[in-house]
């Protein structure tokens, strides 16, 4: 009898986290330094390094005086050392990025000449610890703590018209770095996949730098900070193994807006 109870349960939570899964895969379009990866470490369970390429496409909405959305496309590499239940990893890539409505005008008085902040190619990196318990053979629980810093500024020039007088000007997003801490519940739904799903907390903060004042211009009174909006968010993903070694990520997350991101490992 306990043993028929102890089946179902398990069922129960297997449905379950495929359900998430399936939730957030669906609606999801990754955070700012990649993805979170499945709670268990990909590198081999007696211990060793592990090397992959990933791609993130973030969006999430930052706030100034009024909400801004930021957009992001990333590629990385990363080089990682772990066992069975622990794991370390170091990432190095470059990112765009793009703020909506950055240099969109509040008054008359200002024309600009685009609407949109956008640049390209700028050097980041990522460090990140996580931690795995084992309930059974099919589900466990993990921990991981993750920071991102971006090497080199962002910028932007802008011309138009303020009070019929013609300007040109830069705008610089400076000092971009991120924490991220989460818990994620893993099962193991065959010998070749595992689905995982759970919370975290997420911090995002930045400086932006006009060179010039431009009254009518959102980040052209002075130097501010901007911060993410939301500081709590879900995540869900699926690993499959796809040969010997290698391992493909798929994961999904949502704070304030959708974001994803794949990966390819290989365990040595």
């Amino acid at each position: 009898m306990n043993l028929k109870k102890g089946i179902i349960h398990t069922k129960g939570l297997k449905g379950i986290l495929i359900s998430a899964f399936i939730i957030f895969a669906v609606n999801g379009t990754a955070a700012a330094g990649g993805l979170f990866g499945p709670p268990q470490p990909v590198s081999k369970e007696a211990g060793g390094f592990h090397t992959g390429i990933g791609y993130g496409y973030h969006e999430d909405q930052y706030r100034k005086d009024t909400d801004h959305t930021i957009r992001q496309n990333q590629v990385y590499s990363e080089l990682g050392y772990g066992a069975k239940i622990w794991g370390f990893y170091g990432r190095i890539g470059v990112s765009d990025l793009k703020i909506l409505d950055a240099f969109r005008s509040t008054q008359a008085s200002a024309t600009t000449s685009k609407n949109d902040f956008k640049d390209d190619g700028k050097l980041f990196g990522t460090l990140g610890g996580q931690g795995f318990y084992p309930f059974n053979r099919t589900f466990g629980i993990g921990a991981f703590l993750q920071g991102s810093y971006y090497f080199q500024d962002f910028t932007d020039d802008i011309s138009g018209t303020h009070n019929g007088a013609l300007f040109t000007t830069e705008l610089k997003v400076k000092n971009l770095w991120d924490v991220n801490i989460g818990i994620g519940f893993q099962a193991t739904v065959s010998n070749d996949i595992k689905l995982y799903v759970g919370p975290y907390l997420y911090y995002f903060q930045a400086k932006i730098s006009p060179a010039v004042n431009i009254p009518g211009l959102p980040f052209f009174a002075g130097e501010i900070t901007i911060h993410n909006k939301t500081n709590i968010g879900g995540f869900s993903g699926i690993d499959v193994l796809l040969a010997r070694g290698f391992h493909l990520v798929v994961e999904g997350q949502y704070s304030e807006r959708f974001s994803v991101g794949t990966a390819v490992t290989y365990s040595y």
